[in-house]
Formats: C-alpha cells, sequence, structure tokens
C-alpha cells in the first residue's frame, strides 16, 4: 500500500502501562511489528516523543522557562530513540538515529539527504530531539519529517481507534470519524494533533492514519491497506 512511511511514536508508547520510563517488553513488541513491515518492503522512518520522561509543557515544567523546558524535552525524545534503536538491533533490523541537535558521539546529525539514503538502503531511521527548536511539539516534527523525506503518510500511534468527537476514555457514546478532512479537525478544536502540525499536512496535503498502537499488529494492518483508524485528508 505504501513505499515509505513515518511512524510517530509517543514517549508514553514506550513506557507501556509503567507511565515513565522504558519497558523493554513493550519496546521487543514495537520492534517486532516494525521488522514484519520492513520485512514488506517498506521504508520505515520514526519519531520518537518524550512525554514518558519530561514535556516542556508538564505540570513539573510550570515554573521553568519554556525554551529550557523544551530543550529538557527534546533530550528525553534521544534517550527514548536509543532504546528502540537497540530493540531494534537485537531484532536485526539496521537503524540510525538522527538527532536535530547535534550530539556526534551520540547519534547522527540530522540531515535530509543522507536520513532519504539509510531509507534507501533499508535501514530505518529514527529521528530525535524533534526539530531542535523550542515550541515546536513532535507532532509538528512528525510532519515536517515526513514532508522532508517525501513519506506516502504520516503514521500517529495513540492509545485510542481514532479520531472521536470527544475524548472516548471519559465520554462512553464518543462517535469516532473513519474519515476527516484537515480543516473539520481544526474547526471542531479535536485535540489530536496540534494545530500547527495539523495545518502543515493540510498545506502539504499529507494524508494521516490515526489508530491504536496497543492492538498488537495495527501497524502491519495499516500498511498493508486495512481500514484501521481514522484517515485524515483534505
Amino acid at each position: 500500500m505504501y513505499k515509505r512511511v513515518l511512524l510517530k511514536l509517543s514517549g508514553e508508547a514506550l513506557a507501556a502501562d509503567r507511565g515513565f520510563g522504558v519497558d523493554v517488553a513493550r519496546l521487543q513488541e514495537i520492534s517486532q511489528e516494525i521488522l514484519e513491515v520492513r520485512e514488506l518492503g517498506v521504508e520505515v522512518a520514526i519519531v520518537v516523543g518524550g512525554g514518558n520522561f519530561f514535556r516542556g509543557v508538564a505540570e513539573q515544567a510550570r515554573n521553568m522557562d519554556r525554551v529550557s523546558a523544551d530543550q529538557m524535552g527534546m533530550l528525553a525524545t534521544v534517550i527514548n530513540a536509543l532504546a528502540l534503536q537497540d530493540a531494534l538491533e537485537k531484532c536485526e533490523v539496521q537503524t540510525r538515529v538522527m538527532s536535530a541537535i547535534e550530539m556526534n558521539q551520540v547519534a547522527e546529525p540530522y540531515i535530509r539527504r543522507r536520513a532519504i539514503r539509510h531509507l534507501e538502503k533499508g535501514r530505518v531511521v529514527i529521528f530525535g530531539a524533534g526539530l531542535g527548536s523550542p515550541y515546536f511539539s513532535t507532532d509538528t516534527a512528525a510532519s515536517l519529517r515526513a514532508m522532508e523525506i517525501k513519506a506516502d503518510v504520516l503514521l500517529k500511534a495513540t492509545k485510542v481507534e481514532g479520531i472521536y468527537n470527544a475524548d472516548p476514555v471519559i465520554t462512553k457514546d464518543a462517535v469516532k470519524f473513519e474519515h476527516i478532512t484537515y480543516m473539520e479537525i481544526l474547526r471542531l478544536g479535536l485535540k489530536v494533533m496540534d494545530s500547527t502540525a495539523v495545518s502543515l499536512c493540510k498545506d502539504n496535503n499529507l494524508p494521516v492514519i490515526i489508530f491504536n498502537m496497543n492492538r498488537p499488529g495495527n501497524i502491519l494492518r495499516v500498511v498493508s491497506g486495512e481500514k484501521v483508524g481514522s484517515l485524515v485528508t483534505a
């Protein structure tokens, strides 16, 4: 269905039920799913969040300078990227971590052409440190990186089945959207992605699929073209 995809993982997805830090068993499960997708011949890039360690807009950062807090959050994403790289390489998947903040002893600096070359050689590329700038979320980083590497689709993994008109955890009769437009998300104020990320996808016509990461095999199903989650298009 797709030749090249960008998968957006939250930091919380790597923590599983622990809520904080990295769950090794969960990392292995995610890595196994990514291996199955790679075996289909699909090129995979990943943007990972850092909410399982630190988030610039979280409660514990309330009295901090926003720039400093966001920079701490960016470093948290690099920790997650390295953990995911280790798990993937244990599954014999060649992986490269590319950081928007230079840290040459730990990760490669992000260079667009080099990232595309890694993908063409069959390596999984994990983008860490967001965009390297404060005030931008990892959703925005995922949208921008997807367009830079010319991904066919942005896959956003969440803990719910897709996009709803209300929070399905709180509202039991929330209605799920099978298909929705970027403008409807912005007009209804749905909190699936921040407005900057949605606008970026809208302006460049990048399709987005929001799906439940906690159901085993969902990544493979989405890439294979099954109707999983919610599709966002123009």
